[in-house]
């Protein structure tokens, strides 16, 4: 089995695993590699000239030539190829591990490796060692990762799957998933089990509005345009996501809604909510507020909308999980229809 080593003396740089770091230096060079996720080990695949080539990685603090000799000695009878990673490799050891065919990322800023039809030996971008989050859910990043883990929290997820899926660098998510899985809120997997994760995202999940004085006319082609509501296609174009109590209730969630209510959406960007605020009124009135907008505070809140049934509002829905977040921002009734409420089974109950 080809696996990052989890020998005492291998050390993690800040709070991004290894093997990511590897995809990003093969990255750089032009070639696309997968890790293989396993407990406890993480092999590395790569494709080239139509040859397959299984990486076992070995990390290191340092690797002198004394060190170097060890590793090619220790992992001679290794069947595949051997790449030592470390903060530096000095001099000395490149030749060593150059000369018996070893390969070697030396973190400062250089990747050297012989496989069939690849042969690499050039500078690349060093890593600079980041301090390790102490809020894994902290940033726009913090809060993305955690949302997409609790729409689904069954399933397990790799690293390079979940930053292709978010649009963010694989040593961004890497970085979140150690956070949360140190303070136990997923496990090695990365599938969520208990309510913890979504109660630390409670925290950070922003609750501001922009109060309106009319709600956008649906049948209006051109207001729906600039306002970008996204009423053809809810479930494959980003839109405006009703939210909240209303949403709730078109759950079915123990709540009454009553037609002339406040409607809260989420919407797309603040070009689309500073246009609401200008074609629709705001008002600090009460009494004639009809709708309240906020930019969503992940774009899956937006990009993941529910097409509405035929006895509903008529709007599309945000995911429950979004309106979950929602009432929770209120700590007195919001979170009593939270007790009761157990969605579908289409939908999983992360509260």
């Amino acid at each position: 089995m080809f696996g990052i080593d989890r020998t005492p003396n291998t050390v993690h740089y800040g709070d991004v695993d290894t093997g990511e770091l590897v995809l990003d230096a093969f990255a750089e060079i032009g070639v696309e590699a997968r890790l293989l996720v396993g407990a406890p080990k993480v092999d590395l695949v790569f494709e080239q000239d139509g040859a397959t080539a299984r990486v076992n990685i070995k990390r290191r603090a340092l690797v002198d030539e004394v060190a170097a000799r060890r590793l090619i000695t220790e992992y001679a009878q290794v069947d595949g190829l051997l790449l030592v990673v470390a903060d530096r490799v000095t001099e000395s050891a490149r030749r060593v591990l150059s000369a018996s065919g070893t390969g070697y990322l030396d973190l400062r800023g250089h990747l050297a490796l012989r496989a069939p039809g690849l042969v690499v030996n050039t500078e690349i971008s060093p890593v600079r060692e980041r301090p390790a989050r102490s809020d894994p859910l902290a940033g726009a990043a913090g809060l993305e990762v955690a949302t997409a883990l609790l729409m689904e929290p069954e399933r397990p997820v790799a690293v390079r799957e979940l930053a292709r899926t978010l649009n963010r660098a694989p040593s961004t998510v890497s970085s979140v998933l150690t956070a949360l899985r140190r303070e136990h809120l997923i496990g090695a997997d990365n599938a969520v089990s208990g309510s913890d994760l979504f109660w630390r995202a409670v925290e950070r999940w922003p609750s501001k509005r922009t109060q309106l004085a009319s709600l956008p006319e649906t049948n209006d082609t051109n207001l729906a345009h600039a306002l970008r509501l996204g009423l053809d296609e809810p479930t494959d174009e980003p839109g405006w996501a009703l939210t909240d109590s209303a949403a709730a209730a078109a759950y079915g969630a123990p709540i009454g809604f009553r037609s002339g209510q406040v409607m809260d959406f989420l919407v797309p960007d603040q070009a689309v909510l500073r246009r609401a605020t200008t074609l629709l009124q705001p008002t600090h009135s009460t009494a004639q507020v009809r709708a309240t907008v906020r930019v969503a505070p992940v774009p899956r809140a937006v990009t993941h909308r529910v097409a509405p049934s035929s006895e509903q509002f008529g709007w599309p829905l945000a995911h429950p999980l979004f309106v979950a977040l929602d009432l929770a921002q209120d700590a007195g009734r919001g979170r009593e229809i939270l007790e009761g409420w157990t969605p579908d089974s289409e939908w999983a109950r992360v509260w």
